[in-house]
């Protein structure tokens, strides 16, 4: 009997996440089931993933810096003095001078009083969206916006209103409608939405926050180092800098390191290091990542060219795109205003052999279906950096061109 147990025990264990088989069942049937695909060495323009060297249009590391020499040698530098680890969350035993350093050099290059680092860009959002609002308060959303600030706004347990994507007159009907209840409201956007590539109405949506005394939050993860003078992103491509109470931040994409950040007003920071659950829970930075961050922000500072190579890329792209007859936008949403491209196939199952068969052509642009985009709306995204050469992008260009003529894309 007591050999049987552990046996019984494995059997029932496996009946119950039997839904969670079904359910990868269903995305083999639909043709959207996927596997990681492993990065053998660096990432950057060309790179070898699952062991076959491709053009690596798939990657957020905009300005090239995921392997920059500079952040390297800060890293290195930086566990050499500190050791590889902080030891603690920030608020018990975790805080070092190095992450004091990392958080007031982004808040001056932001142009606010304050900063605080967070783990990922995702636990930026959702922290801090699920601490500064409770269940009395409303919150205002695109509803284009990223996951994280979709889960924050539902753990905050405040009303959420969604308002039609880019859509300010809606934006604005909703708050008419509550603007007379109790409780705060809060208006959310991103500044580059993460699938589409397109630039959220940061000034539009401030002047409502204006008129309403509402709150007024972006997320820049994918405007931190495109947009802005030097990669400020969104908020001060508009000019919006004093207007926006929350900015967020990733260090992940063009900083080409790992963590996310809040900026804002002193107080708000200050809130946020005694109430933002991620903050308060999650050990902080190794020295090594506070390190080449500071790095990374010294050449947003001193090496502007390389934006302008990004931008000069992207447009290139992006044209000889629309020139072959892809539809890199469709009529319902605006295309892509940054280096996010994506080639809009519709179907799933479609797309995601697309994805496959550049692959095995030697380009890797990955497939996104249901439910990361709306049912109808997958597509392949590609993403331009400052590093590819026009070669690479001709020769991915010819790829992705005659791909989808042979199946029937184009």
């Amino acid at each position: 009997m007591s050999a049987a147990a552990p046996l019984h025990h494995e059997t029932t264990k496996r009946q119950q996440l039997a839904h969670l088989t079904t359910q990868l069942d269903e995305l083999r049937a639909k043709g959207t089931y996927f596997k990681l695909r492993v990065l053998d060495d660096e990432q950057g323009p060309i790179c070898r993933y699952d062991g076959r060297e491709v053009i690596n249009l798939a990657s957020n590391n905009y300005l090239g810096l995921c392997d920059h020499p500079k952040l390297r040698e800060a890293a290195i530098a930086a566990t050499t003095k500190y050791g590889v680890g902080s030891g603690a969350v920030r608020t018990i035993a975790g805080t070092m001078k190095i992450h004091m350093e990392l958080e007031e050099k982004i808040a001056a290059f932001k142009g606010v009083e304050a900063c605080v680092v967070f783990q990922s860009g995702f636990t930026a959002n959702a922290g801090t969206v699920s601490s500064i609002l409770g269940k009395e308060d409303f919150i205002l959303s695109d509803e284009l916006n990223h996951a994280s600030i979709i889960d924050g706004a539902r753990l905050s347990r405040a009303k959420i209103k969604v308002f039609r994507h880019k859509d300010v007159a809606h934006a604005e009907e909703l708050l008419k409608e509550v603007q007379n209840e109790p409780g705060r409201k809060l208006v959310i956007t991103d500044g580059v939405f993460s699938m589409d590539g397109d630039i959220g109405p940061v000034k539009e949506l401030c002047d409502l926050c204006d008129r309403y005394g509402a709150i007024m939050m972006v997320d820049d993860a994918h405007a931190s180092g495109v947009l802005g003078r030097n990669g400020r992103g969104s908020v001060d491509h508009f000019g919006c800098t004093q207007r926006v109470d929350v900015q967020v931040g990733t260090l992940s994409k063009a900083i080409g390191a790992l963590g996310g950040y809040v900026c804002g007003s002193r107080d708000l920071i200050d809130y946020l290091h005694h109430r933002a659950r991620p903050f308060l829970f999650s050990t902080s930075h190794p020295p090594s990542v506070a390190a080449s961050c500071m790095a990374a922000f010294d050449i947003l500072e001193n090496e502007p060219e390389r934006i302008g190579r990004l931008w000069v890329n992207t447009k290139y792209f992006q044209a000889q795109l629309a020139g072959a007859g892809f539809d890199i936008g469709g009529k319902s949403t605006p295309k892509s205003e940054t280096p996010i491209t994506p080639i809009i196939v519709g179907d799933g199952r479609q797309t995601m052999e697309f994805s496959k068969a550049l692959f095995e052509q030697g380009v890797m642009a990955t497939g996104i279906a249901f439910p990361t985009v709306p049912e109808g709306k997958a597509r392949v995204r590609c993403i331009m950096t400052s590093e590819h050469m026009q070669s690479q992008i001709d020769t991915a260009l010819e790829v992705l061109t005659s791909t989808a003529k042979r199946m029937g894309i184009l």
